[in-house]
């Protein structure tokens, strides 16, 4: 027999985590905050793949923006710092390319 869950809007609630939400209101916005937290900590996902470093990239911009105030501002320093290093490094490998080819 199929269980039901309580939470129909989130596909991804395990029975693990169902039990651990026995007794609680599922109509409560506070719970299904915290069945959504505790689905987050048990999702497991390959990171050593594509499809795993951005998921890991989805989840670090979810929880960015669940946060919001200057934890915000952070993160949006945080990837603009990883994405001002990238184009530093590719500046760095464009011109010793240029510069090893033209000699």
């Amino acid at each position: 027999m199929a269980t039901t869950s309580s939470f129909p809007d989130d596909p991804d609630k395990s029975p693990r985590v169902e039990d651990e939400l026995i007794g609680l209101d599922p109509d409560d916005p506070e719970t299904q905050a915290f069945a959504a937290h505790l689905a987050r900590q048990h999702r497991v996902h390959s990171s050593y793949t594509v499809e795993g470093y951005l998921a890991d990239m989805r989840d670090f911009a979810d929880s960015a923006n669940r946060l919001g105030g200057h934890y915000k501002l952070m993160a949006g320093i945080l990837v603009v710092l990883i994405l001002l290093g990238v184009t530093v490094t590719a500046w760095d490998a464009l011109v010793y390319v240029f510069e090893t080819f033209t000699r």
